[in-house]
Parts: structure tokens; sequence; C-alpha cells
């Protein structure tokens, strides 16, 4: 099967076994123009070009015959949204999931005090300028013209399956989390006409798909370009972080995954439906059956701060490595420092854009490894302060599951864990991503009966790293003082 991950900066298709080994990687790199601040684009047609290079690159470097094929998948950035003509081709360039041109819409949506926004706070706000409704809105404001020429208005997810398979459909999964649908595919139809836009759902996908149905044959202009063959089977995918939950195997009520990178991600599956201060979500029938709500929180600034320091040390090849072994020599609490992750704000839970970070406690005494580790140990007390959040809402993660590049220290794995109290588990494949979307494919073409006996069979704990009793009771001071 192939799972294709569909990314900021480029694209990854994987050719994966039924046991979940990756046989073969092939990335593809597109471009994001800025035409002002705030702003992000990128031209669709280079997701499609990407899009059919890694598919047949990643099948050529591992042999694989395209009659072995049974199944592809793709996930995408989330609300990276495009405007399509009736035949399906983009009308000027995508409004990348990031573009946050949409704030005084995301403002509007707020105040309509719609029943639909329960999934941002429990109705208290703020609506992320990134979602599906401001943006449509905006177009619909301000660039009026490519508004009224779509057809239809959806997401890179939507139309990378159209042009696949011909059949314009949408996620579940997107619609979910970033459309303000509710868990049936129904669209938030009162909000629409308090904004005064009620005639948006004309142009947005009828037909809503839950992950790992099948969307499709593909098409011979597809199977061509892709080196697969016509009427090879597309199934649905989703946001790539939720579908990178089920390459991790957090699809079961109490496990959470935590997502690093240049911010943190955390997504846990509930048993129940709740909504607090705080928190978005849940969200309703938004991943796999077996996982009934999903509860969201963030941290905007995680691994950009770490690289931040890097760079302001001027840090080299070794600096990771050279910091992480002077760390790892210094007590839980850093001697007095300690650091406040908000370097770009804080998303949850006090979702506040204008909150700033701090480095506190300097003397002289102080090193650079120090401060290093004491941004390792901030990162993990938000963690742990969005940990209580949920907890306090009605949801408490039993398990975590962690992936990217917060795995590649163990130092830092190990402070997530004491700080949290909380054991977190890496997995044998780390392109977690691609991973489910190759889980979702074989679900999809038949192979499995159930995503939870794909994940069964496709994913593999590597190892678990569990908190340390000691290091958890000598880190309440630095929580308290974060």
């Amino acid at each position: 099967v192939v799972g294709v991950d569909g990314g900021t900066t480029g694209i990854r298709a994987g050719v994966f076994t039924l046991t979940g080994v990756p046989l073969a990687f092939a990335d593809v790199p597109y471009a994001t123009s800025h035409p002002a601040p705030g702003r992000a684009e990128q031209v669709p047609a280079s997701w499609l070009d990407g899009l059919a290079t890694a598919i047949a690159e990643a099948r050529r470097l591992c042999g694989v015959d395209a009659r072995d094929v049974a199944a592809v998948c793709v996930d995408t950035t989330c609300c990276s949204v495009v405007a399509l003509d009736a035949r399906g081709d983009a009308i000027g360039n995508s409004v990348l999931w990031m573009d946050v041109r949409a704030s005084d819409e995301a403002t509007a949506c707020v105040e309509t005090e719609d029943d639909a926004l329960r999934v941002n706070c429990a109705g208290a706000g703020p609506v992320s300028a990134e979602w599906m409704v401001p943006k449509a809105l905006w177009l619909k404001r301000n660039d009026r013209e490519r508004y009224d020429r779509a057809t239809m208005i959806c997401e890179y997810q939507d139309y990378v399956n159209l042009w696949l398979t011909g059949r314009y459909c949408g996620s579940m999964n997107n619609v979910g989390v970033r459309w303000h649908f509710d868990g049936d595919g129904r669209p938030p139809m009162t909000m629409l006409e308090k904004l005064g836009c009620a005639e948006l759902v004309e142009k947005w996908p009828k037909e809503i798909l839950p992950m790992g149905a099948a969307v499709g044959g593909m098409t011979a202009r597809a199977a061509a370009a892709c080196g697969l063959l016509e009427g090879t089977k597309v199934i649905q995918g989703g946001a790539d972080a939720f579908v990178g939950m089920v390459g991790l195997g957090v699809i079961e009520p109490g496990q959470l995954a935590l997502i690093t990178g240049s911010s943190h991600l955390h997504l846990g599956v509930a048993e129940e439906e709740f909504h607090a201060k705080g928190i978005f979500g849940t969200y309703r029938n938004a991943l796999v059956e077996s996982a009934p709500f999903v509860v969201e929180g963030g941290q905007t600034s995680t691994g950009s701060v770490v690289n931040w320091f890097k760079n302001l040390c001027g840090g080299g090849d070794s600096f990771y490595d050279d910091m992480n072994r002077e760390a790892s020599a210094i007590p839980p609490g850093c001697e007095g420092v300690v650091a406040l992750d908000h370097f770009q704000g804080n998303r949850t839970p006090h979702v506040d854009a204008l909150s700033r970070g701090v480095i506190s406690g300097l003397t002289l005494k102080h090193s650079k490894a120090h401060v290093f580790r004491a941004i390792l140990e901030g990162v993990c007390c938000g963690t742990r302060l969005i940990f209580e959040t949920m907890t306090r809402g009605g949801y408490e993660p039993k398990e975590v599951v962690i992936a990217g590049g917060a795995t590649r220290s163990e130092l830092w794995l190990q402070i997530h864990a004491d700080v949290t109290g909380v054991p977190h588990v890496v997995t044998e494949c780390s392109d977690a991503p691609a991973l489910g979307c190759a889980i979702l494919a074989a679900f999809g073409a038949g192979l499995f009966g159930s995503v939870r006996e794909a994940v069964a069979a496709m994913v593999r704990k590597s190892r678990v790293i569990s908190p340390n009793p000691e290091a958890h009771a000598a880190y309440a001071d630095v929580y308290a003082a974060y």
C-alpha cells in the first residue's frame, strides 16, 4: 500500500508492506510564497505534480510492481483552502493553513455565539484565522470575483482526491476538526446564515466520507502520472496530524498522541463528549470507529524555541549533542532557571497570542546548558499544564505516544515523562502520517477487517519511557514557578 503525506514544505510518499514496514520513501518539495505579512500561499498544481512524482519514485526505488499496489491514501495539511472552477482547476493560489489574513473574519465567527463554537474552548473562542469558515468568508469579502467564480471551495485534501478519482468529496476528519461540521457530517448552517454566507454550502463538498472509506478508483490520467494502474483504489485520509494518530496507534480512549516539531500538538482519544475553556474539541466521529471523540491541545513554540537558542548561540552541527550531554549532568530545575515557552504566544490553555516567553532566575553561575535544559523543561511544563486542563475538563491521558523531533533527544524524552508523570511510548516507524495513510489504505482496500486490526498488524512500540518518581517530585517547584 502507498501512504502519502502532503506537508507544508513538500510531499512524501511511502510504500509499505502489510506489516507496516516501509520499503521506500520519496520526497518532492514545493514552494511557499508570502505576498504580505501574515499571508502564505502555494500553487495547487505543485501539489499534484509532487504527488505524482513522489508516488512514482517511491515505487521505482523499492521495485514493487504496480499490480501489487492495493490502494493509495493521502493526508494533507489542514485548511489549506483552494477555490476551483467547474472543471476542477484551481483559481489562483491556495490560502495555506498557516495564513492568518482572515483574523477579522475569525472574530466575526466568535461574535455569532453559535452553538458550533462549542469546540472552541466551550464557545469562549477564539476561532483561529487558519480555519475554513474565516478563510472562505475572507474570500467573499475581499476577493469576490474569485469567490463567485468558484464552483467548489475546499481543501488540499479534497482537491487531491478529486484529481485522483474525479469524485468531489470531503473528509469527515477535516470538516469535523476545522470546518465546524457536527459529528454527523452536517455543516454549521446557522453560523453561516449569521455571517451572511449560507451559499457557501453549495460550494463545499456534499459528500463527506470517513477516514478509511473508498473514494474511488484512480483515473487513467492520474494513474499514468503516478505510475500506477487505472482503477487503483484511493482511500479517504484526513489532516496530517490526525492521520498521524492512526500511524502511532492512538485510536483507543485514554491514549494521546504528542506530535512534536516546531510546535507541540496534543491529540487525545476520549470516551465521551466534553467542552471546556482552554481546550479545542471534543470532535465527534472525526477519527476512526474505535475513537468516538478527539480532544486537542497545542503549544505554539516548542522546538522552534530550542532552534532559536541554537542560532542565538551560533551552534553548529554538534550543538544539540553537546547540549544534551552537558544538560544531562544538571539536576531537574536547572538550579533556579525557569523558562516560559510563549515565544509566539500561547495556543492552549490560555489562548493568548500576545503572551511572550520568559527566561528567569539567571545568575553568573549558569551556563548555556542550564538555559538549554530550562527550555526543554519549560516546554514539558506547558505540556503538563495542557494535560491537567484536559483532566479538569473530563479527559485524563493514560498513555502518551510521542513522535517527531523530540524523540531524537533521550534527555528531552525523559523530561517529558518526568514532568508529566505519564509514560511516553516511542514507535518503530517515525513517519506516523505516512504510516497512518498506509493503515487506512490497507483497511479501505479490504485487507483488514477494521482499522484496529490494521493498527495491530502495522504499528509496533519500540520502547516505553517511564517517569522517574524522584524526578517527578523534584519538578513540583519548577512547575509551580512555570
